[in-house]
């Protein structure tokens, strides 16, 4: 059975691959797939994105279909940027923009706590759905540390890691990583569904 992952990230589809193929699945990027769609994400919480990607794709394929949508949820911002994330600081702005903008906003709080959010939703060629989600707490720095990982890593302090995402090695960052969370309660989801089959 394949899995077409809503996405043109060859390093977010290999990290699905490396869990997913176990359980018998081929998995490939959208491109790969021969699909190519660009989805506008007008979902207002991260499970409604994600679904938004998984049923456009799945329009156009009869295989399954999986989409995430991430993001970073800031306490003291009322849970901005959230879904706004990648675009937080306007189209096409870097990632050191992006952080340049939190961390103005974040200026005269004392409040630092946060934490990534990923929803994935998987879709089967019948139509069934499911969304499972993971999250990492944290809290944001005054200013960027680390050279590794990319978007907010440099300002977000994992409490489980005791250091930024960036300041970690990319094994230890994925071990705990929302992202990783999510696709871990998916996978045992499905592996249940198919063990009642």
């Amino acid at each position: 059975m394949n899995i077409v992952v809503a996405t043109k990230n060859k390093n977010k589809v290999f990290e699905i691959a490396r869990i997913f193929e176990p359980l018998g699945f081929t998995v490939m990027s959208q491109e790969d797939a021969g699909i190519d769609v660009d989805v506008e994400e007008t979902g207002n919480t991260f499970a409604k994105n994600a679904l938004i990607k998984a049923r456009a794709v799945a329009m156009l394929c009869d295989d399954c279909v999986l989409a995430d949508d991430s993001g970073l949820c800031v306490e003291a911002l009322d849970g901005r940027p959230g879904v706004y994330s990648a675009r937080y600081a306007g189209p096409g702005a870097s990632d050191m923009e992006k952080i340049e903008k939190l961390l103005i906003e974040m200026q005269d709080k004392t409040n630092r706590k946060a934490k990534f959010v990923t929803n994935i939703a998987f879709i089967f060629p019948d139509g069934r759905e499911i969304v499972t989600q993971g999250e990492v707490c944290g809290r944001i720095l005054r200013e960027p540390a680390g050279e590794n990982g990319f978007g907010y890593d440099p300002i977000f302090y994992s409490d489980e890691l005791e250091k930024t995402f960036a300041q970690a090695e990319p094994d230890e960052k994925n071990a705990i990583s929302h992202r990783g969370r999510a696709l871990s309660a998916l996978y045992d989801e499905i592996k249940n569904m198919l063990d009642e089959e």
